[in-house]
């Protein structure tokens, strides 16, 4: 099944590590497998991970130039397979869908796929986000800075009425992450939560679903820029600027509020890790009280030093949270829809992408979103 098509598009492709994407018109790409969608990309929204590919600090990927980045895109269904088996016969010519990066051609038959363990981000049986043997868009196989892509139908989720394209790119990554990472966090509402990043991509987005799940929200950052934005967005949470209040004394100003009289029971039950930085990790390791819980979502080169002492005497939990599943990001895009969350984006043609990386460097925090519909 397939509406009237090109033959060619265009597409911004990267040819080698460290330099601009270069905007090329190349062959229409064709649905391999019965669960292939070929999609037309309505927006296209860039991640910190495109930069950190594009450096060349992502090895093996991508496997070869040139390549198309981006893992966090939306568009419309015009092509795919009628087969009965498929599960792209779930969707229909026209249906608009948001797509993350994991997981392409998942392989259905590893542990992962045959359902983990993992109580947060499961799957059906099947597919998992995590099969280790699966292609991720925008990083092992071309993504989202073209005007039309190739994509999974079992990593995709419909888009709501409500949602433009726009807005839905920036949740495909940026949403569902920290969405999934809140969840990590197993606290319930009414207990604190703190965000290091709070002005960036995800976490400006932490602090809208942080207070719409009805927790008591600590946001955190340090630099101008993303701590405006934070605070623009009048979601009751308390914004910190780390360059100029200690994380002890926040600590102790919300006992103090909290009515508490011992230090290990004052500070907040759970930190989210954004920044690759080894101050902010240790800033938001301050702020959790005894038995606390630190999800980390950032990935360092060097990775984070990690003080023994804070897991054994204070008993503070630290794990790592990635992407949740298919499931909980449709849960997240409704979720978007009825509680109007929404990033704070930037847009741009597909022909100036090396402008938005240029603004991207700058740190004004929020989302930069490549709209197909604007043409210059």
């Amino acid at each position: 099944m397939a509406a009237n098509l090109p033959k060619t598009m265009q597409g911004q492709f990267l040819e080698a590590f460290k330099q601009p994407y270069v905007l090329r018109t190349v062959p229409l790409p064709k649905p391999t497998t019965p669960n292939d969608i070929l999609i037309k990309v309505d927006a296209a929204s860039y991640c910190h991970t495109d930069f950190v590919l594009a450096e060349g600090q992502m090895p093996p990927f991508p496997s070869s130039f040139p390549h198309v980045s981006c893992h966090e895109f939306a568009g419309t269904v015009v092509s795919h397979s009628s087969s009965p088996d498929s599960k792209a016969s779930t969707f229909k010519i026209g249906d608009r869908v948001g797509v993350p990066g994991r997981a392409f051609h998942a392989c259905e038959t590893c542990f992962e796929c045959q359902g983990s363990k993992d109580p947060v981000s499961q799957d059906e049986k099947g597919y998992s986000v995590y099969c280790a043997h699966a292609e991720n868009n925008g990083i092992s196989k071309d993504g989202g800075f073209a005007e039309y892509a190739i994509v999974d139908a079992r990593q995709l989720a419909p888009v709501p009425d409500a949602m433009t394209a726009v807005e839905t790119a920036p949740l495909m990554c940026a949403g569902i992450t920290i969405y999934a990472a809140l969840k990590r966090c197993q606290i319930q509402p009414g207990d604190r939560v703190g965000i290091m990043g709070a002005g960036g991509g995800l976490g400006h987005l932490g602090l809208q679903y942080a207070a719409k799940m009805g927790f008591k929200v600590l946001g955190v950052d340090a630099a101008d820029g993303p701590l405006k934005l934070a605070q623009s967005l009048n979601t009751g949470a308390r914004i910190a600027d780390a360059r100029s209040e200690k994380a002890s004394d926040i600590v102790q100003e919300l006992g103090t509020e909290d009515g508490k009289k011992e230090m290990e029971e004052m500070g907040i039950d759970a930190v989210i890790i954004l920044p690759e930085s080894q101050a902010a990790f240790d800033y938001g390791m301050t702020l959790l009280k005894s038995h606390g819980k630190c999800v980390i979502v950032s990935f360092p080169e060097k990775g984070f030093q990690i003080s023994a002492r804070d897991v054994v005497f204070r008993d503070i939990s630290i794990i790592g949270s990635l992407v949740g599943s298919n499931r909980m990001l449709r849960e997240m895009l409704n979720f978007s829809a009825e509680y109007e969350v929404r990033a704070i984006a930037k847009s741009y043609s597909l022909s100036r992408l090396n402008d938005l990386v240029e603004d991207y460097h700058k740190g004004g925090g929020g989302k930069l979103v490549v709209d197909m519909a604007l043409t210059e």
